[in-house]
């Protein structure tokens, strides 16, 4: 880990002639640094070694902003970020201005995030991710990484960037690093400082909503390995019965041969803690509770088998809140 603090870049020439030792690693911030990206640039710097290079960028990008949205307030806490970055074992931190990566203004050839891109966040916030992939590519190609690094959290957001990447056939290892939450559940974002005390009690409810959904996951799969475990007969019912589930106790031999899913169930499991949620003060405003395949973020069915993405989104007060956890289904346990 570093100990002097991180150089401070703002050119592409100063960032260039910079020279490399081993492999470079890069994690991609708008400012506004916490424990989350901390996190980040720890694990870049595990992953590199000491005689690696860690950079951190720290760019608000306009692109993504859309009209009404709070581009303009913003958090912007470069002198904090500096110190951030470095304890966390950042080598340098690049931190353009607007003109130095839009030259020209906002550039007329952009990537477009596709049939993704417009589900979830891309619906809720139109052209979001074609701003937010036009930028990661411009950063990309600007810092010549070999691996970047990015927050599960932003869940979709990593689920679009190792598509372009994949796509357009970028040459670098994209890296997601689990979510990083507070003690009392709620993800780490640079957006909670603007939630007042009351605010910052009904947000927690996205977290508590996902963790409902994942403790309902976890409950069927347990059932349904339990069910396959014992044979069937009136031993399997009173295991069965055991485990709370009166209703799949009475016809065990359906429970232990129907296909793995329960998304339904998932989902309304979630929605009563949403639902509760909105009745408070001040209420969270869902935005939406999607239970997606994260290969392209359409919901799944009962059916699904393999990974799964529990995503949420809401307003409480002004601030707007994204979260999710990840889910697999079928293999009788949860991945969170």
């Amino acid at each position: 880990m570093t100990t002097t603090p991180p150089a401070l870049l703002r050119t592409a020439d100063e960032l260039h002639a910079r020279v490399r030792h081993g492999r470079r690693a890069v994690v991609m911030t708008m400012g506004a640094l916490h424990e989350g990206h901390a996190t980040l640039v720890r694990t870049a710097r595990d992953l590199v070694g000491p005689d690696g290079d860690v950079v951190v960028t720290v760019f608000v990008n306009p692109l993504q902003f859309g009209a009404g949205e709070d581009l303009d307030r913003y958090p912007r806490t470069l002198d904090a970020d500096l110190g951030i970055a470095g304890r966390a074992g950042a080598d340098a931190v690049f931190a353009p201005a607007v003109d130095e990566v839009y030259p020209g203004g906002e550039p007329q050839v952009r990537v477009t995030a596709g049939p993704m891109g417009e589900r979830l966040e891309g619906a809720s916030r139109p052209g979001h991710f074609d701003g937010m992939l036009t930028v990661v590519a411009k950063l990309l190609h600007l810092t010549r990484p070999d691996l970047a690094l990015y927050g599960q959290k932003d869940a979709q957001q990593l689920a679009l960037i190792r598509r372009m990447v994949r796509d357009l056939n970028f040459g670098v290892e994209i890296v997601g690093v689990p979510t990083v939450r507070e003690e009392d559940g709620l993800a780490l974002s640079s957006r909670n400082r603007y939630l007042s005390t009351r605010e910052r009690r009904t947000a927690l409810a996205l977290s508590q909503a996902l963790f409902a959904g994942l403790d309902r996951h976890a409950a069927q799969e347990a059932l349904r390995a339990r069910a396959r475990e014992v044979p069937a007969t009136h031993a399997r019912a009173e295991a069965l019965s055991a485990l709370g589930e009166s209703r799949a106790a009475a016809d065990a031999h359906a429970v232990a041969t129907s296909a793995p899913g329960g998304a339904t169930a998932v989902r309304a499991a979630a929605h009563l803690v949403l639902d509760d949620a909105a009745r408070a003060d001040p209420p969270l405003e869902l935005d939406y509770l999607a239970l997606v395949d994260p290969s392209d973020f359409t919901e799944i069915g009962d059916d699904h088998t393999g990974e799964a993405v529990l995503a949420v989104a809401a307003r409480v007060g002004a601030t707007r809140l994204i979260d999710n956890v990840p889910l697999t289904f079928g293999t009788f346990g949860a991945a969170s």
